[in-house]
């Protein structure tokens, strides 16, 4: 069965940020329980000033530089290339994402719906350093596991997400476990799925896969998304998510 393939969007948010949005546009709203997914590249002085949210969890993952949050929760902090920071909008928050440094801050934002009973949680915001997370390396290929087993960053959702990196042409399988769905998407270079081509900033899903297969011919990296839906209405508007 082929896969389902995406093209992300190039646009701007924020402050002058400029980002590949992958959803929601056109055509792809949302992937339950996934509302939003965007490779950001942000060069100061653009940023993400102040602004609210509720109604779901958000991930910030950084591949390259810094982000510095602020929130009205009372936390401030940096988060360096390969480490994320993960906040709870819950009943709602608001927050800022500014880049330190002058180098471009590079990396992925995900939002992760809510159940309906849990939308009026209290929010909340956990950082994880890279050097946290656990990591696998073999034969070319590295796996860093942000969301998952042995993982210290934790979802009101289970989700699986990794950050893999390929460094030499090699061919890997991954088992998908129980999740209804998968989701990759490229950051760099090029990944052939059995039949399949995708480049950078392109994303493939499919349902009802026990595992799944990536062939590198260089050097590369993909995240990888496995997820089962709440099976709720998603109503997003703007920051929100009801």
């Amino acid at each position: 069965m082929a896969y389902r393939i995406i093209n992300s969007v190039e646009m701007e948010e924020g402050d002058g940020a400029r980002v590949r949005r992958l959803f929601p546009v056109a055509g792809c709203r949302n992937i339950d329980p996934f509302v939003l997914f965007v490779e950001f590249f942000v060069t100061p002085p653009a940023g993400f000033p102040p602004h609210p949210h509720r109604g779901f969890e958000a991930i910030t993952y950084m591949f390259s530089g810094s982000f510095q949050h602020e929130d009205n929760l009372g936390n401030s902090s940096i988060v360096d290339a390969c480490g994320a920071q993960r906040f709870t909008a819950g009943s709602g928050l608001v927050h800022s994402e500014t880049p330190r440094g002058d180098a471009v801050s590079h990396g992925i934002q995900l939002w992760i719906n809510l159940a309906k009973a849990q939308k009026q949680i209290d929010p909340a915001y956990q950082q994880v350093n890279a050097d946290e997370f656990p990591e696998k390396a073999d034969d070319g290929v590295l796996i860093r596991t942000l969301v998952g087993d042995g993982s210290p960053l934790m979802l009101k959702t289970a989700i699986s997400y990794l950050d893999i990196q390929f460094t030499q042409p090699t061919t890997l399988t991954l088992p998908l476990g129980n999740y209804a769905f998968c989701m990759l998407y490229v950051v760099e270079g090029e990944l052939q799925l059995e039949a399949q081509k995708l480049v950078a900033g392109q994303a493939a899903m499919d349902e009802g896969r026990d595992s799944i297969k990536l062939e590198a011919g260089a050097r590369a990296r993909a995240v990888l998304l496995a997820a089962s839906p709440h099976g709720e209405p998603i109503f997003q508007h703007g920051p929100y998510v009801d």
